[in-house]
């Protein structure tokens, strides 16, 4: 446990300290009028990225269509009930993304029926946890990628900090609880 709060925190700081130093220099002017026409082709590894978090078995569609396997086996129980519609609120800050710089992704989700649902609420509870540890990790390695895009970090660090501090305590409670 305080190995993982002490990379949460590391985290953090990284994210802290990378959009200071956008803030700093600037970068984001262009955002704060609301013109992101200058930046409208993203880079090939800030594509990646947005790409990853939503289509990595670590992202979005992965996560949504784990809950739903759970959600369907053993019904509408808490917390997969709730994080599930979180996710698909994350898969639609992503999709935004990318459709406003007009980078092609499936808007089928891939995962959907080939996540089966483990054998017990307990087990799919551990299995989120690991999962949601997985989900910052991804985020975090995908920042750096990001860097030249303001927008994006705010919605990169948002995602992350929804799975750091509200999935990964939930999953953490019913994995006790189950």
């Amino acid at each position: 446990m305080n190995e993982r709060k002490r990379t949460v925190i590391a985290g953090v700081a990284t994210a802290t300290i990378l959009i200071g130093s956008l803030l700093a220099s600037g970068a984001d002017n262009d955002w704060r009028k609301g013109n992101v026409a200058a930046q409208s082709v993203l880079s090939r590894d800030a594509q990646g990225a947005v790409l990853g978090a939503l289509v990595e078995p670590e992202g979005e569609y992965a996560a949504y269509a784990s809950y739903a396997a759970v959600v369907e086996r053993c019904g509408s129980v808490h917390p997969f009930a709730n994080i599930i519609a979180s996710e698909a609120r994350h898969i639609d800050a992503l999709k935004r993304i990318l459709n406003r710089y007009e980078v092609p992704y499936s808007e089928e989700n891939p995962y959907l029926g080939t996540i089966a649902a483990p054998a017990s609420l307990a087990d799919a509870a551990r299995a989120r946890v690991e999962a949601a540890i997985a989900n910052v990790a991804l985020y975090q390695e995908q920042l750096e990628a990001v860097a030249e895009y303001p927008d994006i970090i705010r919605a990169f660090v948002s995602l992350q900090t929804a799975s750091r501090e509200q999935h990964l305590p939930a999953f953490e409670r019913a994995a006790g609880r189950y």
